[in-house]
């Protein structure tokens, strides 16, 4: 499943731990957003590791999931990175 997940943490602490989690599920995009693509157990490990970093209510954090469909329509104006999911051979 792909994944886009969305931060407002006021606290930079927990911001900072957040995002160092998140870096082990995806790809840092922006600077509170990530995109992931991920298995069901990982979303739910992921999940479980983000729940215990934040405060609820304090902190914002969605998840965004996207069909195939839509993962192929995502467009970027600017810098843009790699798609993980695009094959490619080392050479």
């Amino acid at each position: 499943m792909y994944i886009v997940v969305c931060y407002d943490i006021p606290d930079d602490r927990r911001r900072a731990k957040v995002c160092k989690t998140l870096k082990n599920f995806g790809e840092h995009v922006q600077y509170s957003v990530f995109e992931c693509d991920l298995k069901t157990k990982d979303f739910q490990r992921m999940r479980k590791a983000l729940q215990r970093l934040i405060r609820p209510e304090e902190d914002n954090l969605r998840f965004f999931f996207l069909c195939e469909a839509c993962v192929e329509r995502v467009k970027a104006i600017g810098v843009e990175r790699v798609d993980p999911r695009a094959p490619f051979y080392v050479v």
